[in-house]
């Protein structure tokens, strides 16, 4: 009775032990399993609208898929050769255990194992390589716990999502791209055995390494699908016959997309809040607005060192693209030699220039009634609250027209005109179109800015000229979708209206000839296009140039493109300067004209005035005088005159006399003038002034001729 007693109680205490040891297997798998490693890490694509995967990120390349997408003899495939009895058991399969255990004692070292595919998913998700028995452990905790809390199709998906099959590719559908270039979807029988037969050891069947075990492994996968009776000896006979079908895909990084797919990165975390980490594990679909002919032709001509002048190598640009209408990024260009994560010049801040003259000075002045293109404006060397001005040959013509002065890009009247529009009126210009600064003086005009601004700031706010006076934030990305295709973010940028659409067609039509002939002529480009040229002094080099821009549109696209070095110092400084980004940009525009024709003039808008070309007076007119007899009065006199080519130039009649000349006559079209009344026993003295009705300015008189009785 005693031993009985003892045996009574062993058992109490082996049941007590063995009840308390499965609570404890219950309940550690709570600690096991964290719930957020329930959601495999996915790759994030960047797409074209037409579908074209330009970019990746991940941390584990992985599209996943669902049970719907995998064909029901690649499932039983992986069951077959992993876990043939997955459906039967609850997480561990004690029959392995059993048989793995033996085997392990027999060789006194850890050498066989018994996981299930429960077992291998809990692993791959929550745990290490380490074969040891505190591992072994945990996996049937965090085994028992994904049984007890998901369907066995459920399980089945996760693992089909998780497993590693080599080649740097996670789960069934990446190695279905990878392997055959198709979705898992469409796998033959073959070819889901084939990856099955991976599942062991991916590296060591790797069907592009060694395909010979690879071929091998696939018939051992086909042979156990027969053994379960999940196809025919026939079915297998044939699937063993087939070759492996590789259709290999070597994804290769796009060297000339990097500098998009930085933009596109910086604005999903700025714009929509989704961080790198969470793209490189959430699997999102993001679709980017980027043209691809003409990024890659962008960032072909920035591989050429000849339009990149300096005193020494390491000359730098950047290169933004807009297209007109929407404000959509189509090219972007950090850097000559732009790597993903490198420092992306297109937001970088530097001086603008002479660039900024059209939207801090001359674009507002417009606004106002008193100043339009043919409004004479002062230009002279003068301080201005203890500013000096200087124009850049050094040249002086008293006063000129706001159309001149932009084409000429004359600095003295840009300053003088900012001082009489105010500093703070032309700022909150700026505040409107994207730029604010906290600069106060009068260097504005000219681009001295203490921070600068960046080539995408310029671009987007010289689209303004090209839409009609409205401004619309740029944006890199149109659609970002998460990992079951839903729409999350899609684009919806702010537009305002800046500048009325006749001060957008004044400054278009001024810019236009600042290409043809002014300041932005360099190179050619036969199509359309409005532009302005920009550059900054060298701080350290007398006569050399630190900073050079083109910001310039045509009825399709609007672009600004900045060259100069990193540093500045006396080492490094441009040996040429705004010609040298005009010229890059129009050979830009000339490539892509060959593939999508460009527009070879602006329209004018329907509801603005066309703005007149500048009358040019002659320098010189050669008068003559004459008499004339019939008629009432009996004689007269005749001033005849040398006419120019321009007939809207008129012409001021002018009588000399003692202290001011008189003005007799005016002639609006010709260049002929009859004098009625001519004094008797004296003579008179006449002479002919151009006149410009655009700018209200005389010319040069012409010779003085006498008539006398």
């Amino acid at each position: 009775m005693k031993r009985l007693k003892w045996l009574l109680l062993s058992f109490v205490f082996l049941v007590l032990l063995g009840i308390i040891g499965y609570a404890a297997i219950l309940f550690g798998g709570n600690f096991v399993v964290d719930e957020e490693d329930l959601i495999p890490d996915a790759t994030t694509t960047f797409e074209t609208r037409e579908g074209e995967v330009i970019g990746k990120l991940y941390n584990e390349n992985r599209i996943p898929v669902t049970m719907d997408d995998i064909p029901e003899y690649v499932q039983k495939a992986f069951i077959a050769i992993e876990d043939r009895r997955f459906y039967d058991h609850g997480g561990i399969d004690f029959r392995s255990v059993v048989r793995a255990v033996y085997r392990d004692i027999i060789a006194m070292d850890k050498v066989e194992g018994a996981s299930t595919i429960t077992q291998q998913l809990a692993k791959n998700l929550f745990l290490d390589n380490d074969k040891t028995w505190m591992r072994k452990t945990k996996e049937a905790m965090a085994a028992i716990h994904l049984e007890r809390n998901l369907s066995k199709d459920d399980i089945l998906e996760l693992y089909l999502n998780e497993i590693y099959f080599g080649e740097g590719v996670y789960g069934v559908e990446a190695a279905s791209r990878k392997f055959f270039n198709k979705s898992a979807s469409e796998l033959t029988l073959s070819e889901g055995a084939l990856l099955a037969g991976l599942a062991k050891a991916p590296n060591g069947y790797s069907p592009i390494r060694h395909p010979d075990k690879a071929e091998t492994r696939r018939n051992v996968v086909l042979k156990a699908m027969v053994d379960t009776g999940n196809i025919s000896t026939e079915e297998s006979v044939q699937a063993q016959g087939k070759t492996l079908g590789l259709d290999v895909q070597e994804y290769e990084p796009k060297p000339w997309a990097a500098s998009f797919l930085d933009l596109a990165v910086k604005e999903a975390a700025d714009k929509y809040h989704v961080s790198m980490k969470e793209l490189r594990r959430g699997g999102y679909r993001i679709v980017i607005t980027v043209e691809p002919e003409a990024q890659q032709i962008a960032y072909r001509k920035f591989q050429n060192k000849n339009y990149f002048p300096g005193n020494t190598d390491g000359v730098e640009g950047a290169f933004v693209m807009l297209e007109q209408q929407s404000g959509e990024i189509a090219a972007a260009i950090g850097g000559r030699d732009y790597k993903f994560g490198d420092m992306n010049r297109v937001t970088v801040k530097r001086q603008p220039g002479s660039a900024i003259k059209p939207l801090a000075v001359y674009g507002p002045a417009m606004m106002k009634e008193a100043y339009q293109p043919y409004t004479m404006i002062q230009d002279k060397k003068q301080a201005i609250d203890g500013y000096t001005a200087t124009n850049y040959d050094g040249q002086y013509a008293g006063s000129v027209s706001i159309y001149q002065a932009l084409v000429e890009s004359k600095n003295a009247p840009a300053v003088w005109l900012l001082n009489e529009i105010s500093v703070p009126y032309a700022k909150d210009y700026l505040d409107q179109l994207g730029m604010p600064i906290k600069d106060k003086g009068l260097a504005i005009a000219l681009g001295g800015l203490s921070k600068g601004v960046t080539p995408l700031q310029m671009a987007t706010s010289y689209r303004v000229f090209a839409s009609n006076g409205e401004r619309i934030d740029a944006y890199a990305i149109e659609q970002i979708l998460n990992r079951d295709g839903e729409v999350m973010h899609e684009a919806d940028p702010n537009t305002d209206s800046v500048f009325s659409p006749q001060v957008a067609w004044n400054i278009t039509s001024i810019l236009a000839t600042t290409v043809k002939d002014g300041t932005a002529s360099a190179g050619n480009f036969p199509k359309a296009l409005a532009g302005k040229t920009g550059s900054t002094k060298h701080p350290h080099v007398k006569d050399a140039v630190k900073d050079a821009w083109f910001v310039g549109f045509t009825p399709e696209y609007v672009s600004a493109m900045w060259m100069g070095y990193d540093q500045s110092d006396e080492h490094h400084y441009l040996t040429e300067g705004s010609a040298a980004p005009t010229r890059l940009t129009k050979a830009i525009l000339t490539e892509m004209d060959k593939h999508k024709s460009l527009t070879a003039a602006f329209k004018q808008p329907e509801n603005v005035a066309a703005l007149p070309e500048p009358i040019e007076l002659p320098t010189k007119i050669t008068l003559q005088g004459d008499y004339s007899f019939g008629g009432i009065p009996l004689l007269k006199g005749t001033l005849k005159w040398t006419e120019a080519n321009d007939e809207r130039i008129v012409y001021h009649i002018y009588r000399e006399e003692k202290g001011e000349d008189k003005q007799i006559g005016e002639v609006e079209d010709g260049n002929m003038f009859t004098i009625k009344r001519l004094p008797f026993f004296a003579s008179s003295r006449y002479y002919v002034v151009p006149f410009n009705p655009l700018t209200n300015t005389e010319g040069k008189k012409s010779n003085t001729v006498e008539l006398s009785l």
